[in-house]
């Protein structure tokens, strides 16, 4: 006589009841860890904020953060408005806009839908900061930035961040001396229109010394990582042009 557990009705059972409980576990781990991972995206994104308009623990050449248990605290002194942006002028307040998920506003707009554009101001020595949260493409995957901008959209600071970018060369635009050439730039040109910067290859000023030509320096064997980042500084943050123009009425 066979034994019972030999059978594939068995075996199928088995297989069945594994999946079940192997499920429920997971369920049960994603459903416990939830509270962490918010909580740990709710310190990341206001890190970002608050780098990217000079609240940080930076020294010589560091890229370093507030502290995690300080972090709440700064935010809510330095961060005076989260505002929500609809339809290029509508504006609304709104104390959770930095929680707003930036690829998923991105989907909508593709899909006709309503897109909102969070914008976050910040006060700082008596400064006015205008910190957006951008997202594009890179070479391999999603690369990201907060960019801080004062009300003539000359960009104060900035923060940027990738997905997969190739070590040593494109994940370089999360190292500071990336980052730091951007202070100062303007996005628009001699005339207000709005342009961008362009991550130039044949930059004629590698010291960065000219903020008024809407470029900065590429990094060496990175073009395409760059222009991506160039392609998103350009496509995201002229969304933010209208809201811009109406603080000089």
């Amino acid at each position: 006589m066979s034994n019972k557990t030999d059978s594939n009705l068995y075996t199928l059972l088995f297989a069945i009841g594994m999946v079940i409980v192997v499920g429920t576990l997971l369920a049960f781990v994603s459903a416990s860890l939830r509270p962490n991972i918010d909580e740990n995206k709710r310190i990341e994104k206001q890190q970002n904020i608050l780098y990217a308009m000079g609240v940080n623990e930076n020294d010589e050449g560091s890229v370093t953060f507030v502290a995690d248990n300080k972090v709440g605290e700064e935010f809510s002194k330095f961060i005076t408005k989260q505002l929500v942006i609809t339809n290029d002028v509508e504006v609304k307040e709104d104390d959770n806009a930095y929680l707003i998920d930036i690829k998923k506003e991105q989907t909508n707009a593709k899909e006709g839908k309503e897109r909102r554009l969070p914008l976050f101001i910040g006060t700082k020595e008596g400064k006015t900061f205008y910190i957006a949260p951008i997202r594009g493409k890179g070479l391999w995957d999603a690369v990201w930035a907060y960019v801080a901008m004062d009300e003539n959209m000359v960009v104060q600071g900035a923060y940027f961040d990738h997905k997969g970018e190739t070590a040593g060369l494109g994940a370089n635009i999360k190292e500071r001396f990336f980052m730091d050439d951007f202070k100062d730039e303007h996005l628009l040109n001699a005339s207000g229109k709005f342009v961008g910067i362009n991550i130039s290859k044949s930059n004629g000023d590698p010291l960065n010394n000219d903020k008024k030509d809407n470029e900065v320096d590429a990094i060496a064997g990175a073009t395409i990582t760059g222009d991506g980042v160039a392609a998103m500084i350009k496509s995201e943050l002229k969304l933010y042009v209208p809201y811009f123009k109406t603080l000089k009425k």
